[in-house]
């Protein structure tokens, strides 16, 4: 039960304001949430929105303050690619080298692999999920990978190894156990038709190739749940272990091939005025054109035309490697602190692709300076028929509408370089931990490269609204939920806007930016080139920043509570030449905020009074204030969130007085 108008006018009295005066005020109670109600008639624990969340013990591998333990491990796997494109037969042929080391304590007898071009197969579990012709549908392709070949080489000897495929995941069973700091070495051989439409992940258009998820990769084997083996189904994204990369493929001559890593042959594939060009753009900060249209136009944009050429590639200390192929490829460079940043394009995209060099530029210089510098030496954006999607040191866009839109692509794609590339969580389990990241890191690099558009907080303000439609429909989701298994027409307001708002709110309403973005930085540098958990960044943020943020978590990541505040109850009172106003502000929701409140008089004056979330600690139903003003005030309105910084699904009971309807 709450407080009556009348128990709420007698706090007025100066007695009130001060220590109880009668026995009966010594004795009022605030009124029981429905959990405390819960708690006195089941004798059930803490189910408040504050109760402390019931992390996972510290060990030796993570410790309790949210960064690796003094043990941590985690395996790696190096590869040698090499790649050979048919371009009649639309199909790609491939051969390995995995050296995997196992640097955990635990003997294996058997390693997990992805092959994840069985996504293709007829009654796939991704053709049985998802609709054919939606996004990440398979569209009625017949592919999947073939394998030629799966030895161990043990003392310089192969060994035909036996395979168990299980959809998109294989079991391989190893000729000898590898113990703890051993390391495995994989002879592998492949083949596989190459998918128009790769689940919005790869595929092709024409003459040109993207390829990815294009030779079977090593599933992670980690301290947490041991071997990862979600299957590959399109919408949730990738989990993988770090690594050292050398990569070669072999096109037909008149193909320009972006790629993984750092090009180690360009004098073979490239003509002398392009070598000379490209060392020209890693010295320059504007865009310089490696090949040009007219190039291609007249035939002068390849050494060579006939027969193949073989790109080489080399890669360090990333968890994957693609690549991208066509023959009419434009290519502009330009260059931060010596990273070369790409933009290869066909000449049907350049009325919006022809700054495509320099928003990459842009890019990473944004994420470089506010986060953590970007490590590697080049970063390609490349155009194509995937809608947008990312990878080590290469992102794929289509042509976009306008500058803007291709901007918000391109800085997407190229913001996951810092969220998973570099901070390498699973993508496959918690979607919001890469997309969500990146999705709020995208506010300062939009408003950066366009402020006309919207400032950052402009744009997260937009977002926010867009989360409270989703909740005032009650069709949004938790955060903390299986990729694979949210809605795909949610998939964008879940894992992309709801996280990157709820980081929004902690930055700018409870943390601060100083002490968020010494938290978020300290995260991603603990993190980087490493695998955190959800519970990781979480004690992170709350050791870095120096506050217990367990109800935030659960409310915004973990629950899926909605947030209405109001102004239950207002008294007034004269006292002399003292204006004394009682406020009940009410809380309709399971979800807390801070509380913003302002205060209008009849002479135009404002002033504004901020809570944080906290003061609903003990009753997450009301929370009462008591104020004095003086008596030539005349109070006209109370509003609760006037600039609408907050998520209120029901803004009507906002303001005191309430407005007639």
């Amino acid at each position: 039960m709450r407080p009556t108008i009348r128990q709420l006018t007698a706090l007025l009295g100066v007695a009130a304001l001060g220590a109880p005066t009668s026995a009966r005020a010594q004795q009022q109670r605030p009124p029981q949430t429905p959990a405390q109600r819960e708690a006195h008639a089941r004798g059930v624990g803490d189910t408040s929105i504050f109760a402390p969340l019931d992390y996972t013990s510290s060990t030796l591998y993570r410790s309790g303050a949210g960064r690796p333990g003094p043990r941590y491990w985690q395996n790696r796997a190096d590869y040698d690619l090499h790649g050979t494109l048919d371009t009649a037969a639309k199909s790609l042929a491939g051969t390995m080298t995995l050296r995997y080391t196992n640097n955990s304590p635990d003997t294996l007898t058997f390693v997990w692999f992805q092959v994840e071009q069985n996504a293709f197969r007829g009654n796939s579990l991704n053709s049985l999920v998802f609709a054919a012709e939606s996004r990440f549908g398979a569209r009625n392709f017949e592919g999947g990978d073939v394998l030629d070949r799966f030895d161990q080489v043990v003392g310089g000897k192969h060994s035909a190894l036996k395979t168990r495929v299980e959809g998109t995941i294989m079991k391989v069973d190893l000729a000898q156990p590898l113990a703890p700091g051993a390391t495995a070495t994989f002879d592998v051989a492949w083949h596989f038709n190459i998918p128009e439409h790769g689940a919005d992940r790869m595929g092709r258009d024409g003459a040109l190739y993207e390829l990815a998820q294009w030779y079977p990769r090593v599933c992670v084997y980690d301290d947490l749940r041991g071997w990862n083996t979600e299957p590959y189904l399109g919408q949730g994204e990738f989990y993988l272990e770090y690594g050292d990369y050398n990569l070669s493929v072999t096109v037909p001559a008149g193909y320009i091939v972006a790629a993984t890593g750092a090009l180690q042959n360009a004098s073979e594939v490239l003509t002398p005025t392009q070598v000379q060009r490209l060392a020209q753009a890693s010295k320059s900060d504007t865009p310089v054109h490696i090949v040009t249209e007219a190039e291609l136009k007249n035939g002068s944009a390849r050494p060579r035309k006939t027969g193949t050429l073989t790109w080489r590639f080399a890669a360090k200390n990333v968890r994957d490697a693609v690549w991208a192929a066509s023959p009419d490829y434009m290519w502009d460079a330009s260059s931060y602190k010596g990273i070369l940043a790409m933009g290869y394009y066909r000449p049907s995209a350049i009325e919006t692709w022809k700054d495509a060099a320099d928003m990459s530029r842009m890019s990473i210089q944004e994420y470089s300076e506010r986060w953590f510098p970007y490590p590697w030496p080049h970063i390609s954006a490349v155009e194509g028929p995937i809608s947008g999607m990312e990878y080590p040191m290469l992102a794929m866009e289509n042509k976009s509408e306008d500058k803007y839109d291709l901007y918000n692509v391109i800085t997407h794609e190229i913001g996951h370089m810092w969220y998973p590339m570099i901070v390498g969580s699973n993508e496959r389990a918690h979607m919001w931990q890469d997309e969500g990241f990146n999705t709020f890191i995208n506010y300062y690099s939009e408003g950066r490269r366009f402020p006309e558009k919207g400032t950052a907080n402009a744009r997260a303000l937009e977002n926010m609204r867009l989360v409270e439609q989703y909740m005032q429909n009650d069709v949004d989701q938790p955060l903390e939920i299986n990729p694979d298994r949210i809605n795909p027409a949610l998939l964008g307001e879940n894992a992309y806007v709801k996280t990157a708002v709820g980081l929004h709110l902690l930055r700018e309403e409870i943390l601060g930016p100083d002490a968020f973005d010494d938290a978020f930085r300290a995260y991603t540098a603990a993190w980087a080139f490493k695998h955190p958990s959800p519970a990781d960044f979480f004690r992170t943020m709350e050791n870095a920043s120096g506050k217990r943020l367990d109800w935030f978590w659960r409310e915004w990541f973990l629950e899926n509570p909605h947030f209405d505040q109001k102004i239950d109850t207002v008294a007034t009172q004269m006292q002399g030449d003292t204006l004394r106003v009682a406020v009940m502000y009410g809380n309709a929701a399971r979800g807390v905020l801070p509380i913003h409140a302002r205060f209008t008089f009849a002479d135009g004056s404002k002033e504004d009074f901020d809570y944080p979330a906290e003061v609903w600690s003990t009753n997450t139903s009301h929370y009462i204030r008591r104020y004095a003003f003086p008596a030539s005030k005349k109070l006209a309105k109370i509003e609760l969130d006037p600039d609408q910084r907050l998520v209120d699904i029901d803004r009507s009971n906002n303001t005191w007085p309430v407005k007639a309807m």
